[in-house]
């Protein structure tokens, strides 16, 4: 179960951190991913994490639109997922999910599909006003 909170109402140019609790199951064998979706759009990869058990040498990997804005970082000894959000434009508004599953492949890093993942939190709405 994963249950992700910390979003809200910011000025654009603020920073928020999203957080993700997870329960039940083996926290570091699983990839986590961040999503969003938008009023009337699709639902997006954001950023990912490798399960710390991973061998890929890729153990992040992000969107193009957060590059270099945007920081995932897990805590295994707090399941835990993280998504610190700097610099942060309108366009950013959504609804932010996290989303784990378990690889079948140690090599690969954390997907960008969601269909790939398996467990999903309830989302959390983030809000960038400009």
């Amino acid at each position: 179960q994963l249950q992700a909170s910390g979003g809200g109402l910011v000025q654009a140019g603020d920073s928020l951190r999203l957080s993700c609790a997870a329960s039940g199951g083996t926290f570091s064998s699983y990839h986590m991913g961040w999503f969003r979706q938008a009023p009337g759009k699709e639902r997006e990869f954001v950023a990912g994490i490798v399960a710390a058990i991973s061998w890929s040498g890729e153990r992040t990997s992000y969107a193009d639109s957060v590059k270099g804005r945007f920081t995932v970082s897990r805590d295994n000894a707090k399941n835990a997922v993280y998504l610190q959000m700097n610099s942060l434009k309108s366009e950013d508004t959504a609804v932010y999910y996290c989303a784990a599953y378990e690889p079948r492949n140690r090599w690969v890093g954390a997907s960008t599909k969601a269909d790939d993942y398996d467990y999903w939190g309830q989302g959390t709405l983030v809000t960038v006003s400009s």
